[in-house]
């Protein structure tokens, strides 16, 4: 249900390393955030070329239920957005973790990445 290839935030996302542009990562919503906030309806992602700050909004997720921020776990440069989901936004609830990505970031600073959680760690936050 996590993969453990991939970091976590204590926001939900799950940061994926590489991305498939050069110096990127790829960022999503983890299984636990789309059951949270059921049937996703709408996406909202940073235009391509956004400077994102770690912590900071930078999208939201619209679902049946609310809606939700999307929270940068990176700071860096979005070179990459997911077009699927303008069409298809339940891609993010039914595969999370492939075609249901959100956007990429190049992030400018790689040392960031050592502040996001592995898979168990993630999962031990869900737990307690």
């Amino acid at each position: 249900m996590y993969p453990d290839d991939l970091l976590y935030t204590s926001e939900h996302e799950w940061v994926r390393e590489p991305g498939e542009h050069e110096g990127a990562v790829r960022i999503g919503i983890t299984h636990y955030a789309q059951d949270a906030l059921g049937d996703i309806v709408y996406v909202s992602l940073p235009e391509l070329g956004d400077a994102v700050e770690a912590g900071s909004t930078c999208g939201e997720l619209e679902s049946t239920k609310s809606v939700s921020d999307i929270y940068a776990p990176v700071s860096g440069e979005v070179v990459a957005r997911n077009e699927a989901l303008d069409a298809t936004p339940e891609l993010v609830n039914s595969d999370p973790y492939a075609g249901g990505w959100l956007f990429e970031v190049v992030p400018s600073d790689r040392g960031q990445l050592t502040d996001l959680m592995d898979a168990a760690t993630y999962q031990g936050t869900l737990e307690g």
